[in-house]
Formats: C-alpha cells, structure tokens, sequence
C-alpha cells in the first residue's frame, strides 16, 4: 500500500475487529492485539461472538491475532480501540486506555504514530494517554513519536454502515502526522476523511455525536410520558410528525450500551472540570435512565389492575439493542430488579445474548424459550427479528391460556391484530 506503515489494532471488540479486517482485507499485514487470551483463541477459530464479522474474513492469513504484547513491536502505526466505560458514580473510566497505552507505550520507536479510535472527552489523548506513552517508552511525543485521533463510528449489527462506508474524522499533533493518518485511513475508508484541526476537536465531535441522539431520545420519553397522561398513543403522534420533511425521526425506548447511554457523562464531566455545570444533558440523561424503572411500574400497575396474585413475568430481550449480542449497560436489567424487588417472579429470554456473559457481568440466568413458564405478563423489551416474526402467536403462547399483558416497549407489534383477550401497552 502507499501508506507503507505496519498496523496493529489494540482491542477487537466491535470496533477493532472490523478495524483489523478492513485493512487486511487490503492485502497489508495487520497485528490483532487483545489482552483477552480467550477472545484470541476464539477468533483464532473462526468465529466471532458479536456477529460483526465472518469466519472466512477472520482467517485471512495476513491478519495475526496475539496476546503477546512483544508481537506489537515490528509495527509502527498503532490504532487503540478499546472500551471507555463509565464507572458506578458515572465518572469516565479510562483504565482501558491507559493500559493499552502502557502496553503501546512498552513497544514504542522513533518514528511510529498512536492513533485512538475510543471515546474521550477533549483532552483526553493529549492530556491522560500522552504522558503514559512517553513515561513508559523514554520518548518524547511530537518529536520521537507522534499521536492522533480518529473517532469510531461502527454501528453494531449494522450491515449497510460499515467502517469502510463511513466519513471518517482524523486528526493528529501536526500536519505530516495527519497526512498520514489520513492516507492510513483513506486506504480503506470510501466515504471519504474529514481532517479536523485538532484532536480536542475530533474528540469534542465524537462525544456530542452520540450526545445529540441521547437528547433527542430523551425528548420522545418525556413526550411519551406526556402523551399517556393524556391518552394519546405516541406512535400515532410521531407517524403523523413525522410525515413533515425535517421531522427528525426518533423514536421512545430504552437507552443502554456502550456509547449513547455512556458518552454524554463524558461530555459532563469535563465540562464541570472545566467549572460548568451542563443541565440539558444532564437533564437528558435523568430521563433516559428513568426508563427502565418507568417500564417496570407499568408493568406492576397493569398486574394491580387485573388483580393477578404472585404474578410471573416473562422479558424478551435482554441485549443493549435488537440483534446485536452485546449486554453492556443494557438497561433491561433495571426492569428485571424492579420487578424483583416487589416479589415478583420474573424469566428472561435472549436468543443471541451469551447465557455466561449475563451470568458473569449482571448474575442472571437466561431461560431457554422452550423452558419458559406460562406468564401473566411479556414485555418484549428489545426488538429481535426473532421476536417481531413470531409476533402475537409467539406472545400469546407465552401468557397464561393466552391472555394476560403485553408490555410492547418499541411498538413492534401490530394493534390490529391482537387478541381481544391481552391487555396492551406501548411505549
């Protein structure tokens, strides 16, 4: 390639792996690079547990999968992707970034670049992850090394917007270092690269991406909670908005995963460091994390109402998003304890969620659908192409004698025909 740079990718989760795939599937060497031994050997094998890619592009022969950070050192262009969490007090986590930058940081010549894909405040590269790049290597960043900024934008479970189908935003210390961060990326990249002129700029970009669609998010929650206050079914309201050409079509649920329901706590947080104390997307947030416990009161006054004793409740989904395996942060979760916490018996479905993932990361156990217990309740909590073909037969089935409630978080099901015997609510 023109670029003439070795890569290596520093994290294959859903966003690196695609990373690493792209550029191989150009035909230069690629080193993937993940401290999980088990997620290598998995990869090794062909197969890859978030669905993003397929086996025969994971076993491309220029592609090396390792957890041996000595393997990093023959490359010198270096893209981190790894998870930025927030933690219990919804604080940015950067313990992911700061390791991977030791483990790059331990490898690290004259002359190679460090690019960061992950999620950040501005600020963060330059004023977190340099200064461990240049304690761990001896060197000195802008004259031995130099590093940049190239905010990801894959969308999990999304075969039509890919890493290669999407603008890509780069930026870098200096000019040279951004002229090869964007040949890097435009060897790949399609849509095209945007050069931001600073990397406080391409990360402010990137947090308010996400930021934005959490507002608008927020605002269909509270519209939806206005609209049942008056007896207005909100999916009726917006199809009738959004006949108008710049209705911006958003839609009420529940908002989980690793980027809208985390980034705008980054945002927030260096704002106030900054000495501002941002309200609208806090107030934002405030909503969006009511949710799950909105849902779940719902679902408890319905019970109260059909006078149902020591109810079960059955949750379809438990996943951050519709056909995506990825639990993080998802906020079915906040249904289930809710729920829980009164005494109520509840069972969750998932028919792509790991069973030991939910176990490990929430300790809940996945019922298989054919284990599942009549219920006096189903809230089909997260959209699965699984759950929207079965439709009414399958909800039916799953209630006691076929009657009961059904909580239909994203309006998927279709009004006309329900059964006269359940009870429906919809977000």
């Amino acid at each position: 390639m023109a670029h003439n740079r070795k890569i290596a990718v520093i994290g294959l989760g859903y966003v690196g792996l695609p990373v690493a795939v792209a550029f191989a599937r150009t035909g230069v060497a690629v080193t993937g690079f993940d401290i999980n031994a088990a997620r290598i050997a998995e990869l090794k094998s062909g197969h890859d547990r978030t669905r993003e890619v397929e086996a025969e592009e994971l076993s491309r022969p220029n592609l090396l999968y390792t957890a041996d950070p000595a393997a990093l050192a023959s490359n010198d262009f270096y893209i981190v992707t790894v998870p930025t969490p927030i933690d219990a007090a919804r604080r940015p986590d950067l313990g992911a970034m700061l390791g991977a930058s030791k483990t790059v940081g331990g490898v690290l010549k004259r002359g190679d670049i460090v690019v960061y894909e992950s999620t950040v405040y501005p600020g963060a590269c330059e004023e977190d992850c340099v200064p461990v790049l240049e304690a761990v290597s001896g060197l000195k960043a802008g004259s031995d090394f130099t590093v940049g900024y190239s905010p990801e934008r894959i969308n999990p479970g999304d075969k039509q917007h890919r890493f290669e189908t999407i603008m890509k935003v780069v930026s870098a210390q200096d000019a040279r270092t951004l002229d090869i961060v964007a040949e890097v990326y435009g060897s790949v990249v399609t849509a095209g690269i945007h050069r931001a002129p600073s990397i406080k700029v391409a990360e402010a970009a990137k947090v308010i991406e996400n930021t934005q669609r959490d507002l608008n998010i927020a605002f269909m929650n509270e519209l939806s909670a206005v609209f049942a206050q008056l007896g207005i079914d909100t999916g009726d309201v917006l199809a009738a908005a959004g006949t108008k050409w710049n209705f911006l079509k958003y839609e009420p649920g529940l908002v989980g995963g690793h980027c809208i329901g985390v980034d705008p706590y980054y945002l927030t947080y260096r704002a106030e460091k900054a000495g501002y104390h941002p309200e609208i997307i806090l107030a934002g947030r405030r909503i969006n994390d009511a949710m799950a416990e909105r849902v779940a009161n719902e679902c408890m006054r319905m019970l109260l109402q059909r006078g149902n004793a020591n109810p079960t409740v059955t949750i379809l989904g438990m996943t951050f998003k519709e056909n995506v395996p990825d639990i993080r942060n998802t906020k079915v979760v906040g249904i289930v304890l809710a729920l829980r916490k009164v005494g109520i018996a509840v069972q969750v479905h998932d028919p792509i969620a790991l069973p030991d993932e939910a176990a490990h990361e929430y300790q809940m156990t996945l019922t298989p659908f054919d284990r599942l217990q009549p219920a006096d309740a189903v809230i089909l909590a997260v959209a699965h192409r699984e759950y929207v073909s079965g439709g009414w037969p399958m909800i039916a089935k799953l209630l006691k004698n076929g009657q009961g409630i059904v909580l239909d978080v994203k309006s998927k099901l279709d009004r006309a025909q329900k059964p006269k015997e359940i009870d429906l609510w919809r977000l």
